[in-house]
């Protein structure tokens, strides 16, 4: 085990010991407040371009397998925590965490104060920074903070054709077959599409860069925008692709970066938050119930609507209520059109980590599809 250290822009340093693969890695420095799922973390594509900080201190004491895995690859640029787990400890471990991390050759630190590092953050706001451990540890610490601050910032960031699918594909239903869903894959989990699929969907999930000809081609029942990493202000063709779907008023759901694209389609602006939610336990009211739901977030990015509940779209597609806000900061959980058929929310509702309370958002997806199949 080796020195490593991390550095944020802002010239704060911590050190610690190097954990999963040696070497260097630059990337926005981010906290997530999950105390279990942290292999769910990993290989969500939401996390791409992020070192992510896990705030529950110890990690590691169930390794990993296959089945947890929400893609086909580790994504975050670098990890940090700590206390790693010296042993792994459960019937359905197929491996340990950091065997996993170097295979996909993920850079991280361990033994380092992070809760003092989270306060940092949750006060400073979240910011760019580097993990250097062996050889890369050693250089002088002037010319590592140089380096950290002439890494790409993320705003204005584009990573959707990153982590997106290359090619179409389709996934059947479970059961009676109740319509067919069209998904852009932002950075999709695949508890999403499980979801879909055993409420009787047909999936065919197309690439970010897919057109709207070619989508609406496809004869969809309802479109789904799926999470996602980058600066939705950078996602402009993929906001233009949404308009011509809900100028066809075909059922539109989105979730997490697919809410921010729904914000900015219907004429909102988004913003970035100083240190955004992240984890698996963020409480949200759904005002249509009143009732809070635990959630599952990812996002550094929000919608911004000013005014009461209830809007108008700046772009003309009719009044637009916030139907759920967050309880921690008032921030814009999620977007119900009211006047067209198109809902979202911020959060994960596949949570495949838990908590569940969200679930019920795919049953909403199917009873907007069979109303609108009966209207017609």
């Amino acid at each position: 085990m080796s020195q490593a250290l991390l550095v944020l822009e802002d010239g704060r340093v911590f050190h610690g010991d190097s954990y999963g693969a040696e070497g260097k890695t630059l990337g926005e420095v981010v906290f997530a407040t999950g105390m279990t799922g942290y292999q769910e973390t990993l290989t969500d594509p939401s996390y791409a371009g992020q070192i992510v900080v896990q705030t529950s201190p110890h990690i590691g004491n169930t390794g990993v397998n296959t089945r947890d895995e929400e893609s086909s690859k580790v994504w975050v640029e670098g990890y940090v925590v700590r206390d790693p787990s010296r042993i792994v400890s459960n019937f359905r471990s197929e491996g340990s965490l950091p065997d996993e991390l170097r295979k996909y050759g993920v850079v991280g630190i361990s033994g380092i104060d992070t809760r003092a590092l989270t306060r940092h953050l949750r006060t400073a706001g979240s910011m760019r920074g580097g993990v250097f451990s062996g050889v890369a540890s050693k250089l002088p610490l002037e010319d590592l903070i140089a380096e950290v601050r002439a890494a790409v910032k993320m705003k204005g960031l584009s990573l959707s054709d990153v982590v997106s699918t290359s090619e179409s594909y389709t996934v059947s239903p479970v059961g009676d077959r109740v319509g067919k869903v069209a998904i852009v894959d932002l950075g999709i989990k695949k508890s999403t599409i499980e979801h879909m699929a055993s409420r009787g969907l047909e999936v065919e999930i197309y690439p970010a860069s897919v057109n709207a000809a070619e989508l609406l081609a496809a004869n969809p029942d309802a479109v789904f925008y799926s999470n996602g990493p980058g600066d939705p202000e950078a996602a402009a063709a993929q906001v233009e692709v949404l308009k011509k779907v809900l100028d066809a008023r075909i059922p539109f759901f989105g979730i997490c970066f697919g809410n921010q694209l729904l914000g900015r389609a219907l004429g909102f602006e988004t913003y970035k938050l100083p240190f955004g939610h992240r984890g698996i336990n963020q409480p949200v009211l759904d005002r249509k119930t009143g009732k809070v739901e635990v959630t599952a977030h990812n996002h550094g990015f929000a919608v911004k609507v000013d005014g009461g509940p209830e809007a108008q779209s700046p772009a003309g597609y009719g009044r637009v209520a916030v139907s759920h806000v967050s309880l921690n900061d008032d921030c814009v959980e999620g977007l119900e059109c009211l006047d067209i058929p198109a809902f979202s929310v911020q959060y994960h509702p596949e949570a495949a980590a838990g908590p569940h309370d969200s679930n019920y958002l795919f049953d909403r997806l199917v009873e907007l599809i069979k109303t609108n199949k009966a209207a017609k």
